[in-house]
């Protein structure tokens, strides 16, 4: 079974402060160790030296030999360690013990000092560890050779102090450590524990939402609790997520768009054809039908190229292939091909031959179609006998061009929404046939893959002004 996150950050930091404290614990104890050693150590060799010399003074018959013996049992019980003195056959001659002091022996006179610890005293390094063959439990032994006036070796002072009085102490400084650290800790615990929650919780809603959108759900979204790395991932998957309910509502718009302006002509077309073979029309009126048909399959033609030319502007497929051409030339192409609507409708042309000339350097085809749907709109959407104006000019390295219509206009609660996929004025979609509501998405596609840019604006029972820029 895996570890969940949690359960891995919370083990694997606690593993961490653990191990840390632990090592910790054996330095501060080793270093511990070595300090009380060296401090016993000094305490030994110092009270070593102190007897050597009272020696010295109680040969010279500075000091009485009672006197001799009290110090060296007051020196002793200060130091808190064994002080004696052997002769050179290891016999122990005088002990700083209050027993020896009272009756002249103790249980320390009952033992020889070993040879080989009566010769460990010429050694230049006397501090050493060992039971003297009158201890049980290794004792830590400092000593000092004993010479008379010849300069010939006639003892050696010992002190000796117990190993496990600095163990004890050891233990006693263990113990008063962890018990003055298990508070801490557990506070650590706590909040580590509170850390590592506050961290994996906003990724474990990550998770549940992602699961949740998986199955079509988008409306959990992610608190965002900090203001570190973790929130700016809570707002980027939320930022996310909005991105997808937009995608998906516009997926959905888009199918039901696709379906309705599929289902409109292949109903016609349909109806029309099971009208002709089934007699329900008359033969004279058949090519009239047909004519309806034809229509209806071109509308269809024009939608299914429509859907291929957005298709492949959107996935990126569609490569530029820029050249320079004169925008002022294309302009009045394209307006001249449209000569017979335009005079149809009686319509009033202003301001093209004003048009300077200005060479675009950008891809001259789609360029083409976007001025194309632009004229087109304009001539479809212009009354009767009404007038469409055109205005071409520099701005900053860039194009501006404006065509405005008079007309119906378009309402202001609908401008927002001109440029969508398969927007129309007239929602019934029936008002216009010829248009497959692709047109302006398509133009504004174009326009940004140029870096450029389309903007509108109208007035009801007015105008509308379509305004296109494009880098030079």
């Amino acid at each position: 079974m895996k570890l969940k996150l949690f359960k891995k950050f919370f083990f694997t930091t606690t593993l961490i402060i653990i191990f840390s404290l632990t090592v910790m614990m054996m330095i501060l104890s080793f270093v511990l160790n070595n300090y009380l050693a060296r401090t016993k150590y000094e305490v030994l060799s110092k009270s070593c030296e102190e007897v050597t010399a009272y020696l010295s003074e109680l040969s010279d018959g500075a000091v009485k030999t009672e006197d001799f013996f009290k110090t060296v049992n007051a020196l002793a019980s200060v130091s808190d360690v064994d002080i004696f003195i052997a002769d050179n056959s290891g016999k122990i001659i005088v002990c700083g013990c209050d027993e020896w002091l009272e009756n002249g022996k103790c249980y320390h006179s009952e033992s020889l000092i070993p040879e080989s610890e009566l010769n460990d005293t010429e050694q230049p390094e006397n501090f050493r560890l060992n039971t003297l063959s009158l201890y049980q439990s290794p004792h830590y032994i400092a000593s000092e050779p004993v010479y008379n006036n010849s300069d010939e070796k006639i003892g050696t002072v010992f002190s000796t102090a117990p190993l496990s009085a600095i163990r004890d102490l050891m233990a006693t400084i263990s113990k008063l450590y962890l018990f003055s650290a298990i508070i801490p800790i557990i506070l650590m615990f706590f909040a580590i524990y509170a850390m590592t929650y506050r961290l994996t919780k906003p990724l474990k809603l990550m998770s549940e939402a992602s699961r949740a959108m998986a199955k079509g759900d988008f409306s959990k979204r992610i608190p965002v609790m900090t203001d570190d790395e973790i929130g700016e991932l809570s707002v980027s998957f939320n930022q996310m997520t909005n991105s997808l309910v937009q995608l998906e509502e516009m997926r959905k718009s888009f199918v039901a768009n696709v379906s309705h302006e599929l289902k409109t002509p292949m109903t016609t077309i349909g109806g029309f054809i099971d009208g002709i073979l089934d007699g329900t029309i008359e033969p004279e009126k058949r090519n009239y039908y047909l004519t309806i048909v034809s229509d209806e399959v071109k509308r269809l033609s024009r939608l299914v190229q429509s859907m291929l030319s957005m298709a492949k502007l959107e996935s990126g497929e569609f490569v530029l292939k820029p050249e320079l051409f004169d925008f002022r030339e294309m302009l009045c192409t394209i307006v001249i091909s449209q000569e017979q609507r335009i005079e149809a409708k009686k319509l009033n042309i202003k301001g093209l031959d004003e048009v300077e000339s200005i060479s675009v350097n950008a891809d001259k085809d789609l360029i083409h179609q976007v001025i194309y749907n632009l004229v087109d709109n304009a001539i479809k959407f212009t009354d009767e006998s009404g007038t469409i104006g055109f205005r071409v000019k520099r701005d900053n390295k860039k194009l501006v061009f404006t065509i405005t219509n008079t007309g119906k206009g378009i309402p202001e609660n609908e401008l927002p929404h001109v440029f969508e996929r398969f927007y129309k004025a007239d929602k019934s979609r029936s008002a216009n046939k010829n248009s497959t509501g692709l047109g302006l998405y398509i133009v504004k596609t174009i326009l940004k893959a140029h870096g450029g840019g389309i903007a509108v604006t109208s007035k009801e029972n007015s105008f509308t002004s379509f305004s296109v820029t494009l880098p030079l």
